[in-house]
């Protein structure tokens, strides 16, 4: 089993690595500033076919996959430039697809796919439930939707977003929905988040209108399936941000003088690197087995989602952690981009469920798979 990513996607790292380097002032722009991203370096992404990674050719994509989604995810997960990525491309775009709706699909991925579009996922409720197959409760009846979903990362500059509904003609209640956001009755309120670099919003819904997406009966299953989707891609943008965090960490220790000796050479700090690097590596191993399961459509996929996702979370908040210790009181300042990577720290470990949420979907997936109850 190789696990190792190809020369050619490789290359796709490089080219994203130098692209996300040259514009990383982007953020400071966006911070600093009101704008609620930068619409060039947007447009730039869109430029570099970036959007079109994982959509078919037929939809006006590239056409590549899923290990192609990680390499990306990677490098915008260390960079935490203020584009729409996540949720337009690694989320809303995915949604889409794993709907299996031909005529949603032609409809809305050759847009996405160009950049004509940006697209969120509106899943989250204030109150929602324990697991991702709770029904919602914000509601579709005779294609209109009422509610609100809370909170919404980038709804405040989507177009159009996914929405999880309560559907009553659906066998299990459970659907999915497409909702343009420029229409009357959709109201989006700005919603204080810890990142200030991927802003969200709290959407609200009277009377909307909501195009189906999905076959009617599949919209538990589909959310399920989403979850993981979305937690191994996570899980690589978690990594490439415990990565900087480590970067910028040993950059400063080895350049930052005390007592006459740089802080790295201290025996202390060589061992809180080392932490890092180690729970940076755990991740790692479990993020690519994430990848694998992910690009062959393997049943270990739900066991690998959960496992990358738990890893990354741990190592992204523990670097971003860290990181901020070692560099002293200049990592709590505005100025220091540690706090940057604490917050996004912070945030992606809380957006897709908690802890205890998939601690509960690895125990389960391990006794289903690993340890399955054998009949007396």
């Amino acid at each position: 089993m190789n696990f190792d990513f190809s020369e050619e996607q490789e290359e796709i790292r490089r080219q994203a690595r130098r692209f996300l380097s040259e514009n990383r002032e982007s953020r400071r722009r966006v911070v600093d500033g009101e704008a609620l991203y930068d619409r060039g370096l947007w447009q730039a992404i869109v430029d570099m076919g970036w959007t079109a990674t994982a959509i078919a050719e037929e939809h006006g994509g590239i056409g590549l996959g899923y290990l192609e989604l990680c390499v990306l995810a990677e490098e915008f997960g260390s960079s935490l430039l203020p584009v729409p990525f996540v949720s337009s491309v690694l989320q809303a775009s995915e949604a889409i697809k794993l709907a299996e709706d031909p005529e949603r699909a032609a409809e809305w991925l050759p847009r996405l796919a160009a950049g004509e579009v940006i697209a969120t996922v509106a899943f989250a409720e204030e109150g929602a439930g324990k697991s991702w197959s709770d029904l919602p409760q914000v509601q579709v009846v005779g294609g209109r939707l009422t509610g609100c979903k809370v909170p919404v990362a980038d709804g405040l500059v989507a177009d159009v977003a996914v929405v999880s509904a309560r559907a009553p003609e659906d066998g299990d209640g459970f659907g999915w929905f497409l909702v343009r956001l420029a229409q009357p009755g959709v109201e989006r309120l700005a919603e204080v988040a810890v990142d200030r670099l991927r802003k969200h919003a709290r959407l609200t819904f009277d009377n909307a209108e909501a195009i189906r997406l999905g076959q009617p009966g599949a919209g538990r299953e589909m959310a399920l399936r989403l979850m993981d989707v979305a937690a191994v891609l996570g899980a690589f943008e978690q990594l490439g941000g415990a990565e900087a965090a480590l970067a910028i960490a040993v950059e400063y220790t080895l350049t930052r003088q005390v007592f006459g000796r740089v802080v790295a050479s201290y025996q202390a700090v060589k061992h809180k690197l080392a932490d890092i690097y180690v729970k940076n590596q755990l991740a790692r191993s479990h993020a690519y087995f994430g990848a694998w399961a992910l690009s062959h459509q393997a049943q270990e996929l739900p066991l690998a989602a959960a496992g990358a996702r738990l890893a990354a979370s741990d190592a992204f908040n523990f670097a971003a952690e860290e990181s901020v210790e070692l560099h002293g009181g200049i990592g709590f300042t505005w100025e220091s981009d540690c706090q940057l990577f604490y917050r996004r720290a912070r945030l992606l470990a809380a957006s897709l469920g908690g802890r205890q949420r998939w601690s509960r979907r690895l125990v389960g997936e391990l006794a289903r798979q690993v340890a399955p109850v054998i009949p007396s």
